[in-house]
C-alpha cells in the first residue's frame, strides 16, 4: 500500500504538468469530473486467440477519454488467452449480459481465434444485434472478418490486416481502401494491430471533441518514429512479407 505522503503516480505527473504549463490538473476536465453526463459505454470483445494489442491500443485512446466507460467483454466472465497464450486480459462482463453498447471493437487475432470467432454463430448474432443500435461499429486487424461474416460489410469501403484484404473483399464483399482506419458510415475499420491506436484515438475525438483527441495522443505519447521503413506491404520487399507471416503464425497457438 502507498503511504498518504509519499508521492503518487498523479501527484508526479500533476507537479510536472504544472510545472511545464504553469496551470494545475484542476483545470483540466476528467473522466470523473464528467460524472453527470451520460456515461458512454465502449465494448472489446475479448475471445480466444485474440491479439493483445488490438485490444489494448484503442483501450489506452480511450479509457480516460471524459464520460467514456471501457469495458472488456467474452463470451463468459474471467481471462481470455491471447493468440500467443502467453498473456491473458480478463473479460469484465459476459456477452449474455451485455445487449447493446454505444460502440463495438472486435480484435483481431491469430488464424486460429479469427476462423473460429468468424464461425461462432452466437458470436455472430450478438455482433449483430450490438451493431443495431451501436453509434459505432469498429474493428482493428482481422477483426473486420468478425464483422464481414456478420454480414456487416458487403459492399462497404473497409480495410484489415494487409494479408487478408483480399479474402475481406472476395468472401464478404467489402471494398477495399487504403488507410489506416476507414470510417464508412458507422463503421470504422482499422488495419493490421498498431493501426488500432490511430484508430482509438480518432475515436476518441469523435465521442468528444479534436482538442481531447489531440490531448490522448499526448497523453500516450503516441508520436512514432520506428527504426524502419517497412511497416506497410507497400514498403516492403517479398522476403520481408514471407518472414512477417512466418513470425506472426510460429507464435500461435
Amino acid at each position: 500500500m502507498t503511504s498518504s505522503s509519499g508521492p503518487t503516480r498523479r501527484k508526479v505527473l500533476g507537479t510536472a504538468a504544472a510545472g511545464a504549463l504553469g496551470v494545475g490538473l484542476a483545470s483540466v476536465p476528467t473522466a470523473a469530473s464528467a460524472g453527470q453526463r451520460e456515461r458512454v459505454r465502449v465494448v472489446i470483445l475479448l475471445y480466444d486467440g485474440f491479439t493483445a494489442l488490438d485490444a489494448v491500443g484503442p483501450y489506452e485512446a480511450l479509457c480516460r477519454v471524459p464520460g467514456v466507460r471501457v469495458v472488456m467483454v467474452g463470451r463468459k466472465a474471467g481471462p481470455v488467452r491471447t493468440d500467443t497464450g502467453q498473456l491473458a486480459l480478463t473479460a469484465e462482463r459476459a456477452m449474455a449480459d451485455v445487449p447493446h453498447a454505444d460502440v463495438l471493437l472486435i480484435p483481431g487475432g491469430g488464424n486460429r481465434g479469427t476462423i473460429a470467432t468468424m464461425n461462432d454463430s452466437s458470436v455472430l448474432a450478438w455482433v449483430r444485434r450490438i451493431h443495431q443500435h451501436s453509434a459505432w461499429t469498429t474493428s482493428v486487424c482481422t477483426g473486420a472478418l468478425v464483422l464481414g461474416s456478420a454480414g456487416l460489410l458487403r459492399g462497404v469501403p473497409a480495410t484489415t490486416y494487409w494479408a487478408s484484404r483480399p479474402y475481406l473483399a472476395e468472401k464478404f464483399g467489402a471494398v477495399i481502401t487504403p488507410g489506416r482506419f476507414v470510417e464508412s458510415g458507422k463503421i470504422i475499420t482499422a488495419a493490421g494491430v498498431s493501426a488500432g491506436i490511430d484508430m482509438g484515438l480518432h475515436l476518441a475525438a469523435r465521442l468528444s471533441d479534436d482538442k481531447v483527441g489531440q490531448a490522448m495522443q499526448l497523453a500516450i505519447e503516441y508520436d512514432p518514429k520506428p527504426p524502419y521503413d517497412t511497416g506497410s506491404p507497400g514498403k516492403a520487399d517479398e522476403a520481408t512479407k514471407r518472414l512477417a507471416l512466418e513470425l506472426v503464425a510460429d507464435a500461435a497457438v
